[in-house]
């Protein structure tokens, strides 16, 4: 990793992206330090220590990210030396099993609309943990997997209110 990457939180971050979306398991572990942690909130899945963050990435991630339409929307991002917080909107269609969001659920084939946001920890110029926020009921709404009716779930509020500001 270039000295300028591991001194920079946001250049370090999108290497970190970079080898998560072309599915290179060890350059994504050679973004992180040696015992990382990684919490998807939304479905409870994840991954702890080296090993664990390993095994989560093979089995529930690298290679199986956002199906090919995913679209990535930036709505803001906050950088400290050791912290980066992203706030974005990501829509795809559900043509893939998404093992990190949706864990043992099957392609529906519905789009989806959903606002995210990802704290990352920076220490010695390497990611120390990945925590990722989304609204998981209205995601499964969305897919058509819960009935939003009598239940406090506004299914696509959240990222149509993001993306059409356009900036937090």
């Amino acid at each position: 990793m270039p000295l300028s990457v591991a001194n920079d939180p946001a250049a370090l971050f999108e290497a970190h992206m970079r080898a998560e979306l072309e599915a290179d398991l060890d350059s994504t572990m050679a973004t992180m330090v040696a015992e990382p942690h990684l919490l998807n909130l939304g479905s409870g899945t994840g991954g702890t220590g080296h090993e664990g963050v390993k095994e989560f990435y093979a089995t529930h991630l690298i290679g199986q990210f956002f199906p090919p339409d995913v679209e990535f929307i930036s709505i803001s991002r906050t950088v400290a030396d050791d912290r980066l917080v992203d706030e974005l909107v990501i829509r795809f269609t559900h043509t893939e099993t998404i093992g990190h969001l949706l864990p043992g659920v099957a392609p529906t084939g519905r789009r989806v609309e959903m606002a995210l946001v990802v704290i990352v920890g920076v220490k010695t110029g390497k990611v120390a943990y990945e925590h990722i926020y989304w609204d998981q009921a209205g995601l499964l709404a969305q897919l058509g997997l819960i009935d939003p009716a009598g239940l406090p779930i506004a299914p696509n509020t959240a990222a149509q209110l993001l993306a059409f500001t356009g900036k937090g």
